[in-house]
């Protein structure tokens, strides 16, 4: 994979020490704070983040972009756990929600991220539903669900999960807004534009009445997609 191109980034950013392998793709610093809340989404050019019931919605989102894979990779790496709504479950319900499922050519590097923060081989992987069906699965892994998002961040900060990784899906973005437990947002925009689908924020109404911003923290360019990050605030 050709290496990001770092457009803009501040000088007070946390930054970890990336093994080579990585440093290589993604130019600039990389870290995050030791107890965050982040959430990572790749969206069109009209804002859409999910094309609902179309297999493979995610990667024609993103139209097929290597690049998009490297960062969720990367941000994976990071994560104590990483948290997702049902349908993004049901949507890939065989996914393993690992780095390097994510970018298995940069597995070595991302395994060496993970050990060097002192992480666990894979990050916990926790549903939020209020599907029933869900509830009487029994889930692989270090899968579980809770029902809500509230309690189940509570629930993960008392069990001690600093880095809490949400890969949507928007419903579930929209609740964590509404409920002031984001502090970060990684978005990848995609050059393409969907024309239907789900956009970014799902079930909630802030503005005019309520307004949460992004102060942006960071601008990549992998061809015509290009890597924001944004650190938000109510």
């Amino acid at each position: 994979m050709i290496p990001l191109e770092l457009l803009y980034e501040p000088a007070d950013l946390p930054a970890f020490a990336l093994p080579q392998q990585l440093s290589a793709l993604y130019p600039g610093m990389f870290g995050l704070p030791d107890d965050c809340l982040y959430v990572n989404f790749v969206e069109t050019l009209d804002g859409v983040v999910a094309l609902p019931d179309v297999p493979r919605s995610n990667r024609i989102v993103a139209d097929e972009s290597e690049a998009d894979l490297f960062v969720m990779a990367l941000l994976r790496a990071c994560a104590d756990v990483i948290v997702i709504g049902s349908h993004t479950f049901l949507a890939s319900p065989r996914n393993r929600w690992t780095a390097e499922a994510a970018y298995p050519d940069a597995a070595a590097g991302l395994t060496e991220l993970r050990r060097s923060l002192g992480l666990r081989a894979e990050p916990d992987v926790v549903v939020i539903s209020r599907l029933r069906e869900l509830e009487s699965e029994t889930l692989a892994g270090r899968l579980s669900v809770r029902s809500s998002v509230t309690d189940a961040v509570a629930d993960l900060r008392a069990r001690g999960a600093r880095r809490i990784l949400c890969e949507g899906g928007p419903t579930l973005f929209g609740s964590m807004l509404s409920d002031d437990l984001v502090d970060e947002l990684f978005v990848t925009v995609s050059p393409v534009v969907a024309g239907r689908g789900l956009s970014l924020v799902e079930g909630v109404e802030l503005l005019p009445d309520r307004r949460i911003g992004g102060t942006l923290s960071g601008v990549r360019r992998h061809g015509s997609h290009l890597f924001l990050r944004y650190l938000l605030a109510g």
